[in-house]
């Protein structure tokens, strides 16, 4: 069978745990670069990488590459590629995003439009016409260029993966699902084992983990751009990847996951969108102060995004907020801690320097996972 090759973006700092994700598919790596892993599958790999992966922003079809130093470059190699392979007369077709790094092609705005350009002019040739209706499915291109290195691709997601569907109501400052979960991954901790975010805002940290204990696949419940491409993946492609993420499901699951906040909006918030990810039943959630944390049983996980005091009027409260944490966390014997956060005193007030530190991109904001290691379980093998 055919194989293709796929681009998967993913947060910066990520790529070991996206490259996992698709190893654990049983896809082929072909390579990792800063923020993105590119793998080899046929078109069934392509509908289960978007409803399986969790760490993912997205999953583009490799449409080809090259080198590029001036628009005329740009120009002649974007007309080369074979666009009739995928882009039927009546899609709509544009180049939703250019990205360049130290490049001398760097405006995205002129990369877009001599890109939509050169695809025009290829498929009027390979289709007889001069104008195109663009009625039909959409087919956006994203393209990067680095170094004068071109990879271009067609986005088969749409919108961001992160998007799952379940996230209804939001937090003030609502961490990524994708980001969430790639964060989980990163722990020892696994769907049996106690799980608390303290600072749980809209639920993200605590429905993320309730999904992985119940192996519920992330985009098992969305869309995707691509499903409309049913010339190139037809419909029993999708339907066959959905049967196979519904078979692995373990909606009983035992699991002691806990969110708590000090709003008691935000935890009717965190129930609703619980709910609506299908998980409500396997998280406890409460409001309560972060002061107040404590847990009778050893072995726990703290996994949090306290507040970053991005606002003003949030940066004195910063300081005594973290140093409590770091007091409740010197009270859970055997614990482990990690906290996501752009807070740079955040070691200073929690009291404590980080086994191990990590520096993460949550959106634009440069943060820091720290990760303060806790004994393993008595007679823990791993």
């Amino acid at each position: 069978m055919e194989k293709l090759e796929y681009i998967v973006p993913c947060h910066f700092g990520l790529e070991a745990v996206l490259k996992r994700e698709i190893t654990d598919l049983g896809l082929e790596i072909i390579c990792v670069e800063d923020g993105r892993v590119t793998f080899a599958g046929d078109r069934q790999a392509l509908c289960r990488a978007n409803i399986f992966l969790r760490s993912a922003q997205r999953v583009l079809i490799k449409i080809g590459s090259f080198h590029a130093e001036s628009f005329e470059e740009l120009f002649q190699k974007t007309k080369a590629l074979p666009w009739e392979a995928y882009i039927p007369k009546d899609g709509k077709f544009w180049v939703a995003k250019a990205a360049s790094v130290k490049s001398k092609l760097f405006s995205p705005s002129d990369i877009q439009s001599v890109m939509k350009k050169a695809m025009v002019e290829r498929m009027k040739g390979v289709y007889h016409i001069d104008w195109f209706s663009e009625s039909g499915a959409d087919y956006p291109v994203r393209v990067f260029i680095k170094k004068d290195e071109v990879t271009v691709g067609l986005d088969t997601s749409g919108e961001s993966l992160h998007k799952r569907g379940y996230r209804k109501l939001t937090a003030k400052a609502p961490i990524a699902e994708n980001l969430a979960a790639a964060l989980l991954m990163l722990t020892p901790w696994r769907g049996d084992r106690i799980l608390v975010d303290p600072f749980c805002g809209s639920g993200t940290i605590p429905i993320e983990a309730a999904m992985m204990a119940a192996r519920i696949a992330p985009g098992k419940s969305r869309s995707f751009t691509a499903q409309d491409w049913t010339h190139v993946f037809p419909a029993a492609l999708w339907e066959k990847a959905r049967e196979e993420a519904v078979s692995l499901e373990m909606p009983d699951a035992e699991t002691q996951i806990q969110g708590y906040d000090i709003d008691d909006e935000m935890v009717a918030i965190a129930r609703t969108n619980a709910r609506l990810a299908g998980v409500e039943h396997l998280i406890h959630f409460q409001q309560r102060d972060v002061a107040q944390l404590s847990h009778a049983k050893k072995y726990g996980f703290i996994l949090t995004n306290p507040p970053y005091g991005e606002r003003l009027s949030e940066k004195e409260g910063l300081q005594t907020l973290y140093r409590t944490l770091g007091e409740r966390y010197r009270t859970l014997d055997s614990w482990s801690m990690y906290v996501i956060t752009s807070y740079e005193q955040a070691e200073t007030a929690i009291g404590r320097k980080a086994d191990k530190n990590r520096k993460l991109y949550n959106g634009m904001i440069k943060t820091y996972f720290y990760q303060y290691m806790g004994p393993k379980p008595t007679g823990s093998k791993k």
